[in-house]
C-alpha cells in the first residue's frame, strides 16, 4: 500500500471513530461506501496484514449499518477473491437472505466448513444460494441434501460443478423415487455410481409403466416389454458407464488375465463394498458378459447373485459378502441370510446353468445388444 494509500486509511479510521460515536445512518453509510472504495481500488496489492485492517474496519460498520448497506457491501465483495475473511464470513451469516447471498453464492473467501455451517442452520434460502456456487465438494452438498427442498435439491443436482458422494447419490436416489424430474437430473449426472445408476433405472422404470398405461390402456398388455427393452438400452449405453467403473472393469481384466482373479478376490471386492469390481470379477468367472451380470446382481431379491455363484463355483461365505455388499449399498431391508443359505445349499450347478442360458438368451434376441 502506498504512503498516500495509508495516509487516506488512517484518516478513515479516525473518521470512523468519529462516526460511529456520534454520525447519523447516512453518514456511516457514506463511510462504509468510501472504504469500500478504497478496498477494491487496491484490493490486488494490499498484504494479507493490510487485508486484515480493512476486515476490521468492515466489521465495525457492518455493526452499525442498516441491512440494504450490507446487501450493497456484500455484493462489492463477493467477487473479490481477496475479500477480507472475517467480514466475508459474517456476511455470510446474517439471516437476511439478500446480505448473504451474494457472498454465498460466489465469494471463494468462503471455505466447506463455513459453508457446511450455514447450510445446517440457516435458511433454505441460503441453502439455494450455496447450491449456485461454482464449486461444491461432496461435504457440502452431503448437507444440501440432506436439508434441501425440492429448489435447492434441482439447483445442486443441475450445478456441473458440484461433487457428490455415495451417501448423497444414495439419499437423492431414495429421495427421486416419484418424481420424474428429479430421477432424470440425477441419470444425468456423470460421476452416479453404476450400482446406483442401475437402482435408478430400476425404480424409473415403475414410473415409466404408469405413464404408458395411463396414455394407452389399450396396450397395457406391451408396457412390461417396453419399459424392460428401454432400460435394457440404457444400461447398455456408453454414458452411463462412468470412468471409475471403466477403471474396475479393467483392473479385474487384468487380474484374470495374471491368474490372480479367484474366490478370495471377490470375497475381498465385497468386502470393501466395490459393486464394480465385485460384478466383473462374477461376470468373468460365470463367463457372462457385464450387463448380464449387472442385471441379476440388481435384482431386488438375491437370487440372481446365487445363480452367478453357483455357476462361478464360489461359497457360500463368499455369497453372504456379495448379498451383504448389495444390501448395504442399496440401502433396501436385510436379506434373509438363513433362507438364502438352504436356498443355494440347494441349488444345482445345473439348474443355474440353465438359468444363466436363459439370460444369455435373452440379451442375444434384444434388439439393444444387437445394435
Amino acid at each position: 500500500m502506498s504512503s498516500k494509500s495509508v495516509a487516506i486509511t488512517e484518516g478513515l479510521l479516525d473518521e470512523l471513530q468519529s462516526t460511529l460515536a456520534h454520525g447519523p445512518v447516512a453518514r456511516r453509510v457514506e463511510t462504509l461506501r468510501r472504504v469500500t472504495d478504497l478496498f477494491i481500488n487496491g484490493a490486488v496489492d494490499f498484504s494479507d496484514e493490510q487485508i486484515a485492517l480493512f476486515d476490521d474496519v468492515f466489521q465495525c460498520l457492518i455493526q452499525h449499518i442498516e441491512t440494504s448497506a450490507k446487501a450493497l457491501l456484500s455484493n462489492r465483495l463477493a467477487p473479490i477473491d481477496t475479500a477480507p475473511p472475517l467480514t466475508v464470513r459474517a456476511l455470510a451469516f446474517d439471516d437476511h437472505i439478500e446480505v448473504a447471498a451474494p457472498v454465498l453464492s460466489q465469494s471463494e473467501r468462503l471455505d466447506d466448513d463455513t459453508l457446511i455451517e450455514t447450510a445446517r442452520n440457516k435458511s433454505q434460502a441460503h441453502l439455494s444460494a450455496i447450491s449456485k456456487r461454482r464449486v461444491l465438494s461432496g461435504a457440502v452438498t452431503d448437507v444440501l441434501v440432506l436439508r434441501g427442498d425440492d429448489e435447492v435439491i434441482q439447483n445442486t443436482l443441475r450445478n456441473p460443478g458440484a461433487e457428490f458422494s455415495e451417501n448423497g447419490f444414495t439419499r437423492l436416489l431414495n429421495r427421486a423415487e416419484g418424481d420424474d424430474d428429479l430421477t432424470t437430473c440425477l441419470g444425468m449426472r456423470p460421476t452416479i455410481p453404476r450400482h446406483l445408476y442401475l437402482r435408478l433405472l430400476a425404480k424409473a422404470s415403475a414410473t415409466v409403466r404408469a405413464r404408458l398405461e395411463a396414455a394407452n390402456p389399450q396396450d397395457a398388455a406391451n408396457v412390461p416389454d417396453a419399459v424392460q427393452e428401454a432400460i435394457r438400452r440404457a444400461r447398455c449405453a456408453p454414458s452411463a458407464i462412468t470412468r471409475e467403473t471403466a477403471i474396475a472393469h479393467a483392473l479385474v481384466k487384468s487380474l484374470f488375465e495374471d491368474g490372480r482373479l479367484d474366490e478370495n478376490q471377490v470375497t475381498a471386492f465385497a468386502d470393501a463394498g466395490k459393486f464394480d469390481e465385485a460384478n466383473a470379477a462374477i461376470a468373468v468367472l460365470a463367463n457372462v458378459s457385464i450387463s448380464i451380470a449387472e442385471n441379476m446382481m440388481v435384482e431386488t431379491r438375491a437370487e440372481g447373485v446365487m445363480i452367478l455363484a453357483k455357476v462361478s463355483g464360489l461359497s457360500w461365505l463368499t455369497v453372504r459378502a456379495i448379498i451383504n455388499m448389495r444390501d448395504q449399498l442399496s440401502g433396501l431391508e436385510p436379506t434373509d441370510l438363513h433362507a438364502c443359505k438352504a436356498t443355494y445349499e440347494r441349488l444345482r450347478p445345473s439348474t443355474a446353468q440353465q438359468v444363466l442360458r436363459f439370460h444369455r438368451m435373452q440379451q442375444t434376441t434384444s434388439p439393444a445388444a444387437s445394435a
